[in-house]
């Protein structure tokens, strides 16, 4: 079986427990149907309410508590705008923070891509915009080495007491 290897305490699986994982926490953020949709709109360039709720196909119901959850967390920022002759609405634009989560869902798209949609391949590809080379999302080390999973080592960034006092 492949796996990652486990440094330090870490190495005895039943002394620990992943109680403040950041998968977890992220998935408590981003983790329903709509959330994630609705950064894909993002990234193509949806801004406004309407156009989400269209493009994702949701109610506006839901629209409106997904985009109030992505901007409480901070994935978003409420801008207003006003169209002549028109009511002031609001208009939601990417923030940092909802920029940096796109490699986590480009590596989700590309893995279903290649095994959700058979021999084909998904509807979309990317590609560099200055270059025109497909862009592929990787775990690679800081020198750029690609790293497959039984070559990653999952170390503590923590101490054995810290750990154990979080478990409590």
């Amino acid at each position: 079986m492949q796996a990652a290897r486990l440094d330090g305490f870490l190495s005895d699986r039943t002394a620990w427990r992943a109680t403040h994982c950041s998968i977890a926490k992220a998935m408590d953020m981003v983790g329903t149907r709509s959330a994630m949709l609705i950064l894909r709109e993002a990234y193509y360039g949806t801004t406004r309410f309407d156009d989400f709720a269209g493009r994702v196909g949701i109610t506006e119901a839901v629209a409106a508590a997904r985009l109030r959850e992505l901007t409480a967390e901070g994935l978003f920022e409420k801008r207003p705008y006003k169209e002549p002759g028109q009511r002031t609405r609001y208009e939601y634009a990417l923030t940092g923070k909802g920029r940096d989560l796109l490699p986590a869902v480009i590596a989700l798209m590309q893995w279903g891509d290649r095994y959700l949609q058979g021999d084909r391949g998904g509807p979309l590809d990317l590609a560099d915009d200055t270059t025109g080379e497909p862009v592929h999302v990787e775990v690679r080390s800081e020198s750029g080495r690609r790293v497959a999973l039984d070559e990653l080592r999952v170390v503590p960034n923590i101490t054995e007491e810290q750990a154990r006092r979080s478990m409590g």
